[in-house]
């Protein structure tokens, strides 16, 4: 589903890419994303990548006091950062057609460090994949989504 509004600014015919403080902006205008508490760290147009980071908090533990991600945010956050890493490129939300995650060992005690790569940024379909880290830098889950692109 698409997120925020962003005006469309281009240099000729081509799209400029949304800023890391434009990125954060839409971001924290929603209020599931802001509860999430996603911070853009890194963003890379010419590769068509982003990083964000995302601490732990209680509300996402798996069992209370056990410091355990349960998958539900994970899932929340990959599906988040794989739409901002196409929005940035289109200045513009854009809807999900399908979207998976494996998981690939458990979260325990650690914020996590998300980077989405777009593979595909066509007329119709753009398709992201993106990788979930903990802080030790060790594979945790990996997600990928399509996403329409046709304008609306």
């Amino acid at each position: 589903q698409g997120r925020g509004v962003a005006v469309s600014e281009s240099k000729g015919d081509k799209l400029v890419p949304l800023t890391q403080d434009e990125l954060q902006k839409m971001l924290d205008n929603s209020p599931f994303i802001a509860f999430l508490g996603l911070r853009v760290t890194e963003t890379d147009p010419a590769n068509e990548r982003l990083t964000m980071t995302c601490a732990m908090r209680p509300e996402f533990e798996r069992g209370k006091g056990t410091g355990q991600w349960h998958g539900g945010p994970l899932a929340a956050i990959i599906y988040t950062v794989g739409d901002y890493a196409l929005i940035m490129a289109l200045r513009r939300g854009v809807p999900t057609i399908n979207f998976r995650v494996d998981y690939l060992r458990p979260a325990i005690k650690t914020g996590l460090v998300i980077t989405a790569k777009v593979r595909r940024a066509g007329k119709s379909v753009g398709v992201v994949d993106v990788d979930v880290f903990n802080e030790q830098q060790a594979l945790l889950a990996v997600g990928r989504a399509s996403y329409s692109t046709l304008p609306a």
